[in-house]
C-alpha cells in the first residue's frame, strides 16, 4: 500500500536529498558510474559534488541528467565505450517489495533500462511515497514508436488498461529517442516478469517501464526515521 504523503514530518524534497547523499556510499572510487534521471537523482549528481575527484566518468541516461554531470565536471561517457557498470543508480515511480519497479515518468524509461542492464548492482534511491504492495496505481509509461499508439491503446484496454499519449503544450511528447509515450492507468500488475514479457513483445512497443529483469538490488527508501536500506 502507497504510504501517505504526509505521513512524514520531512518534505519530499528533504527526502530526496537523505537518500540522494546516502547513495554516496554505493559510489566504487576509480570506476565508472551509472546514473539515472529524475529528481530524486538530481540531489544525487548534486551530492556527487563532493566525491567527483574519484569518478572517472559516468553512462548518463537522459540529455538533462548529462547536462548535470558536465556542469560538475564530471565527464560522460557514450554507452559502446564502456564494457560495464558496477553500479546503476536510479530513481522510481514505484517499488514493490520484491525490487520490481514502475519507472518513465520523467520520459527516459528506453535509456534507463540499457543502462541498468550494463551495470551489476542497481541500486534505487526513493522517498517512502514510492513503496508498494502491487504495481499499477502510477501511470504505466510506455515509449512507443507513434504510429503504433492508436492500436496499442486498444490492446491495453483489453487487459482493461486506459492508456493516453502524453502531452505536452497540447502536443505528444517526443522523447530523447524521438518516440512517443503512452501513460496506462488502471492496471495491477501482479507478475511484473510476465507483464514485462509479454507487452515488451507487442509491435509498436520500444520500451514498457515495468523494470523487472532489471529490478532492484537494494533500495534506499527516505522515510520519516532517516534512510532504510531495502534488499533483495
Amino acid at each position: 500500500m502507497r504510504h501517505e504523503p504526509n505521513a512524514s514530518p520531512l518534505s519530499q524534497d528533504a527526502l530526496k536529498t537523505l537518500v540522494g547523499r546516502a547513495a554516496l556510499a554505493h559510489v566504487v572510487p576509480g570506476q565508472v558510474l551509472g546514473v539515472g534521471t529524475g529528481s530524486t537523482v538530481n540531489k544525487f549528481i548534486e551530492a556527487l559534488a563532493s566525491v567527483r575527484e574519484t569518478i572517472p566518468g559516468a553512462v548518463s541516461s537522459s540529455e538533462a541528467s548529462t547536462q548535470r554531470l558536465l556542469a560538475l565536471g564530471i565527464p560522460v561517457l557514450q554507452a559502446h565505450a564502456v564494457e560495464g557498470l558496477s553500479v546503476y543508480i536510479d530513481g522510481a515511480d514505484e517499488i514493490d517489495g520484491q525490487g520490481f519497479m514502475v519507472k518513465g515518468g520523467g520520459a527516459a524509461l528506453t535509456r534507463e533500462k540499457i543502462v541498468a542492464a550494463m551495470a551489476q548492482r542497481f541500486v534505487c534511491i526513493a522517498d517512502e511515497s514510492k513503496q508498494v504492495q502491487t504495481l499499477g496505481a502510477f501511470p504505466l509509461p510506455v515509449e512507443v514508436i507513434p504510429m503504433a499508439a492508436a492500436p496499442l491503446v486498444r490492446r491495453f484496454a483489453q487487459m482493461g488498461g486506459q492508456a493516453a499519449l502524453r502531452l505536452i503544450g497540447g502536443q505528444p511528447l517526443v522523447t530523447d529517442n524521438g518516440q512517443h509515450i503512452l501513460d496506462v492507468r488502471g492496471l495491477a500488475i501482479d507478475d511484473p516478469l510476465a507483464f514485462e514479457d509479454r507487452v515488451s513483445q507487442w509491435p509498436g512497443v520500444v520500451t514498457v517501464g515495468v523494470f523487472a529483469h532489471q529490478k532492484a538490488h537494494v533500495c534506499l527508501l527516505g522515510t520519516a526515521t532517516g534512510v532504510k536500506t531495502l534488499t533483495f
